[in-house]
C-alpha cells in the first residue's frame, strides 16, 4: 500500500512534536537541578545569526500546523510568540498537536496535486502539494527540531539520539 500524504505528515508531526516536548521536559529538569535560569537555555543559539531555542520550537510548531492547514485547505490557528518558559513552549506544542489531531486523513489525502501558495513577508511561492510537503515542509520542520535539540545538547542537557527519535 502506498504511503499517503496524511501518513507522511500529520502523524509524523504529532510524534516528533511529542519527542520535542519530552526533550524540553528533560531540559527543564536539568535547569532546575543545576539552578540555571530557564532563559539561559531559551535564549541560547548555535550561532549569533541563528534564532534562539524558543524561536526554533515556535517555528517547528508553526511549520507543522501551517503546512498541514495549507494541504488541507483550512485555516491554521494563530499563536502569539511570547513563550518565556519550558512549560509555555510545551503548552504551545500541545496546542499544535491538538490542532493536528483534529485534521483527518480525508482532508489531506489527495492533496498531492493541490496548488499551494506559501506567502511570506515579501513574496509568494507556489508548489504542488506533494512537493510542498516533501521538499519544503518536512525538511524545514526537521531543521528546526534538530536545531532545538542541538542547542540543548550543546548547552549540556543530557539528551541523545534516542530522545530525539522517541525510543528511550
Amino acid at each position: 500500500m502506498p504511503l499517503s500524504m496524511y501518513q507522511a505528515s500529520v502523524p509524523v508531526f504529532i510524534r516528533q512534536l511529542g519527542n520535542l516536548s519530552t526533550i524540553l521536559g528533560i531540559a527543564a529538569a536539568h535547569a532546575e537541578a543545576r539552578k540555571i535560569e530557564q532563559g539561559v537555555f531559551l535564549n541560547a543559539r548555535l550561532a549569533p545569526d541563528m534564532f534562539p531555542l524558543s524561536r526554533q520550537v515556535q517555528i517547528a510548531c508553526d511549520g507543522a500546523k501551517g503546512g498541514t492547514a495549507l494541504l488541507a485547505g483550512i485555516e491554521a490557528p494563530s499563536h502569539a510568540d511570547e513563550e518565556t518558559s519550558f512549560a509555555e513552549l510545551q503548552e504551545r506544542i500541545a496546542k499544535t498537536q491538538a490542532f493536528l489531531q483534529g485534521v483527518g486523513a480525508a482532508q489531506i489525502d489527495g492533496s498531492e496535486e493541490r496548488r499551494v501558495t506559501l506567502r511570506r513577508r515579501d513574496k509568494e511561492t507556489h508548489f504542488q502539494g506533494q512537493a510542498f510537503l516533501l521538499d519544503h515542509v518536512l525538511p524545514n520542520f526537521y531543521f528546526h527540531l534538530t536545531t532545538a535539540y542541538a542547542i540543548l545538547r550543546h548547552n549540556g542537557v543530557e539528551i541523545g539520539k534516542r530522545d530525539f527519535l522517541g525510543t528511550r
